[in-house]
């Protein structure tokens, strides 16, 4: 009951912060509280001829950190918003005022155990950046090299738990009295917002992450991440290299400083491509201020709060969904989405196509400059009702990413898609990673696998089945004390070898 009060009165809060804005639409659509939005519409401000998404991300804003990350999740959304209204809410600022420089220190100095003078030699009390989640400070370490300090807001700990609550509540809400939503998996999606938010608010999380894509790296002199300090990291504190560079989306002081743009763009959409589809783990805030491009022409990603991750299968979709839709082959394009268990089966592989050929065909009509996959991606989602399509919560981060990625592409080089640009190493990489002889190579592999773990499922079934023997012979003791016990016969394990051996020498003359 308690949490039911709680988060109407938030409710009532977040609506009328909607109304001031006139941005009620999203309570509207999902027909949740209809008797708060009626009242809401009262205090409705209207006039404002500012397009609906940027109205609703200004409101998104004035609710403080935690619907200013939300609002950024819901860019993805375009199948539950708009594509313009989704467009407008990637452009959300993550930016607050700062909190002091004192309160700085103090985090610190709690999380470290040591004063501040101790560690640093100099600490800059000025914030260089100041986001919802924290903010971050130049300093010198005792030792003299030059790092920057991200320190966490305080008590953000609690104002997220809060509003995480609200959230888990509006998406039961609405999968209890909106059936026709459930498809997109509400719930789900929100679980997928509070993991992301809870690995950002623990800043050793975000240091192991830069130092994983960092090693995904090693050996790239076109690609690397800030080295991190472990003795000045903790779990509201972390400490890492300070990067000396410009921002890659400052395309004039790029072209100011003799970079090749060209080039800068092609590191960067080859390094999307490798975390992606060789790693499976990827830079997921990938915006125009988060990645720096060295004197030498290294680019240099920052700020590892938002990471993603996607399994070997989602790869292989991605990397299909992707070759097909460049080459226009929407049959295949249908046929993957339906291998993917992403459309109900019982739905028509040729009208799905021909949907898909509906999204593509204006979109590939334009020159290559101006295709926009995430773009793509986001419209067939639009025509995902019909099909009974579910929502895949693991991709959201993804489509915003390639988004961000398009969008700094563009920047740089408004002629040059980066779709085109990665299309041989996608290719080369189904190749290797799809082709027959991989697929081969994996259903012996699987082969091999089973067979191993066979011996333990033997010795389990057996277990198993000698308790059920000695059950049975004591129940049968009982009647008839003269009977014998047997035994069950041992698995012969001659053709368990065969398959070993038969898989091993396939792979042997596949070599």
């Amino acid at each position: 009951m308690l949490r039911f009060v709680r988060n109407v009165l938030r409710l009532m809060q977040l609506a009328y912060t909607l109304a001031r804005h006139d941005a009620l639409f999203p309570l509207e659509t999902l027909r949740i509280a209809p008797g708060i939005v009626a009242v809401a519409r009262l205090v409705r401000r209207r006039g404002d001829t500012r397009r609906p998404g940027q109205r609703l991300a200004e409101a998104f804003t004035d609710m403080g950190p935690s619907f200013i990350k939300f609002g950024q999740a819901l860019s993805t959304r375009a199948d539950l918003l708009s594509e313009e209204v989704a467009l407008d809410l990637g452009q959300l600022a993550d930016h607050l005022a700062p909190f002091s420089g004192d309160a700085a220190r103090r985090t610190i100095e709690q999380e470290l155990g040591r004063p501040v003078g101790e560690l640093f030699s100099s600490f800059d009390d000025i914030a260089i950046a100041a986001a919802s989640i924290a903010q971050v400070h130049y300093a010198v370490a005792a030792d003299g090299r030059e790092v920057a300090v991200k320190v966490l807001r305080p008590g953000i700990e609690d104002a997220f738990a809060r509003d995480l609550d609200l959230f888990y509540w509006l998406a039961e809400l609405v999968e209890r009295t909106q059936p026709r939503f459930r498809r997109l998996r509400p719930s789900a999606s929100v679980r997928a917002f509070a993991d992301v938010v809870r690995v950002e608010m623990d800043l050793r999380m975000e240091a192991a992450a830069a130092e994983e894509l960092g090693a995904n790296f090693a050996g790239d002199l076109g690609y690397r991440t800030p080295t991190v300090d472990w003795d000045r990291t903790a779990r509201r504190v972390m400490t890492m290299e300070r990067v000396r560079g410009i921002p890659i989306g400052d395309r004039e002081k790029l072209l100011a400083a003799g970079h090749d743009l060209n080039a800068v763009l092609r590191k960067s959409a080859e390094a999307f491509f490798f975390q992606v589809f060789r790693d499976g783990f990827f830079h997921g805030d990938m915006h125009g201020g988060n990645a720096f491009v060295e004197e030498s022409g290294c680019v240099v990603p920052v700020d590892f709060g938002i990471m993603g991750r996607v399994d070997a299968d989602t790869r292989g979709y991605l990397a299909e969904l992707l070759i097909a839709f460049l080459r226009r082959d929407y049959r295949t394009v249908a046929e993957v989405q339906f291998r993917a268990g992403y459309v109900s089966p019982d739905k028509s592989v040729e009208v799905f196509a021909q949907a898909c050929r509906s999204i593509g065909e204006p979109i590939f009509g334009k020159p290559s400059s101006q295709i926009s996959i995430a773009r793509l991606l986001a419209q067939l989602l639009r025509v995902t009702e019909q099909f009974e399509m579910h929502a895949q919560p693991q991709l959201l981060l993804l489509q915003k990413t390639m988004l961000m990625a398009e969008g700094m592409g563009t920047k740089l080089n408004p002629g040059v898609n980066i779709w085109e640009l990665a299309r041989p190493l996608i290719e080369d990489w189904m190749r290797t990673h799809f082709g027959p002889r991989a697929r081969l190579e994996r259903a012996l592999g699987e082969t091999v696998d089973a067979v191993r773990k066979l011996p333990r499922l033997v010795d389990t079934v057996e277990q198993i089945a000698e308790r059920e023997r000695r059950r049975a012979e004591r129940e049968l003791a009982m009647s008839l004390p003269e009977a014998a016990p047997g035994r069950w016969p041992r698995v012969d394990w001659v053709m368990l070898v065969a398959i070993a051996a038969l898989a091993i020498a396939i792979l042997a003359w596949l070599d």
